[in-house]
């Protein structure tokens, strides 16, 4: 993810934390799997002779879906604790 806005409080850093804790460990068992197979070369883009045009190009969304989930569930903590904390729902 990109900085923290300085602005950014406590509430914000700790809605991070618990998206990436709700991770499924099946996903975060992967992750350990490939970079115990291929370091830290498993999470770079394959080289261009390594797969298909189409497998990288599915690799390339599904990195991106994930991305994408993963910035979802930090904003709806984020305004949900925020709404909380004004005492509005």
């Amino acid at each position: 993810m990109g900085a923290v806005h300085p602005y950014a409080g406590a509430s914000l850093v700790c809605s991070i934390q618990n998206v990436i804790s709700g991770l499924a460990e099946s996903v975060l068992s992967r992750w350990r799997k490939e970079y115990q197979e291929r370091g830290e070369s498993a999470f770079l883009p394959p080289q261009s002779g390594e797969s298909s045009t189409h497998e990288q190009r599915i690799a390339e969304l599904e990195r991106f879906c994930g991305q994408l989930a993963l910035e979802n569930q930090v904003l709806k903590k984020a305004l949900q604790s925020r709404g909380s904390g004004s005492g509005m729902s």
